[in-house]
């Protein structure tokens, strides 16, 4: 640190705190934020239009996200492991054991007196013995832990086999994977665009101040002064974008209610409320990031 920095660094640290000096700054940076956006005029309708209209197809797109991985976990959350245990073994008893493995949320015992009277009510069978073993049947918290529970059921050597839905199971992975990764992708779009945005109406702000901000500099104003007004304005659009995209959001969410609703599936409140948010913080956030990035690359103080 340079003598100069630190003789100024104890001289502020001298000074007197004033809390309603304080309130003043903040006044004059958001009155400063202010003309800043006046002084854009017209363009700010089509920034903040752009800026929903970015946000409106990420809204969509993350609340059919959280849809369809719920959609996806509700169905396999009944898909059900079946083991078939061997003649004489103790249903009840493994079943207990069953119950503590990782990631099982529930056993039950299919007897199979139960079995054989259920598949005769469907086939006309002669009157014979009873050939079908006591099955447990299985459930599991998680789709992606079914491989998992399945190698440790065969490991008990009471177990003559088992099965369950593969097929449907993989399918529900897949969805569950492409699922996260779309809403990883839109989210770096929406990222990209909204930061070039913003970095580039900050850079046309920062292009019509030259001249005001070299003078700010020269009589000694500090760089957060000069800085933040900036960062306010691209946060300020990125909030407004926001607002304005909780519109389409809202028949987006309307028709996924009913699309639960034809499934029988309850409507989640709490990934609505977090949709919201999430479209507020990042509308805030890139836009304060654009603004930032602009602030380094084209204002020297």
């Amino acid at each position: 640190m340079s003598r100069k920095q630190a003789i100024k660094n104890k001289v502020k640290q001298s000074m007197p705190k004033d809390w309603l000096t304080d309130i003043r700054i903040l006044y004059r940076i958001g009155m400063e934020a202010v003309n800043d956006i006046k002084r854009t005029g017209f363009v700010n309708i089509i920034i903040i239009t752009t800026m929903a209209a970015i946000l409106s197809i990420f809204g969509a797109l993350f609340r059919s996200t959280i849809s369809m991985a719920q959609f996806a976990h509700e169905l396999g959350s009944i898909l059900e492991v079946s083991a078939y245990l061997k003649p004489a073994a103790p249903a009840k008893e493994i079943a207990n054991k069953f119950s503590h493995i990782d990631h099982v949320i529930s056993v039950r015992v299919h007897p199979k007196e139960n079995g054989w009277k259920d598949l005769r009510k469907v086939i006309d069978l002669p009157n014979i013995s009873n050939p079908l073993p006591d099955t447990l049947r299985v459930k599991v918290d998680d789709i992606d832990y079914i491989d998992s529970v399945i190698s440790t059921i065969k490991k008990d050597t009471r177990v003559e086999s088992t099965n369950y839905p593969e097929t449907l199971a993989k399918r529900l992975q897949l969805i569950i994977h492409v699922v996260n990764t779309t809403t990883i992708v839109v989210t770096l779009i929406v990222a990209m665009l909204t930061i070039t945005i913003i970095n580039n109406t900050i850079q046309l702000v920062i292009q019509s101040r030259k001249e005001e901000i070299e003078i700010m500099r020269l009589m000694g104003v500090s760089n957060w002064y000069i800085r933040i007004p900036f960062v306010l304005q691209g946060a300020f659009y990125g909030f407004m974008g926001a607002i304005i995209s909780l519109i389409p959001l809202h028949f987006v969410q309307s028709l996924l209610a009913k699309v639960n609703s034809f499934f029988l599936m309850p409507t989640s409140f709490m990934a609505e409320g977090t949709v919201v948010l999430t479209l507020l913080v990042v509308g805030i956030l890139f836009g304060a990031l654009g603004s930032l990035l602009s602030i380094k690359k084209h204002l020297q103080v």
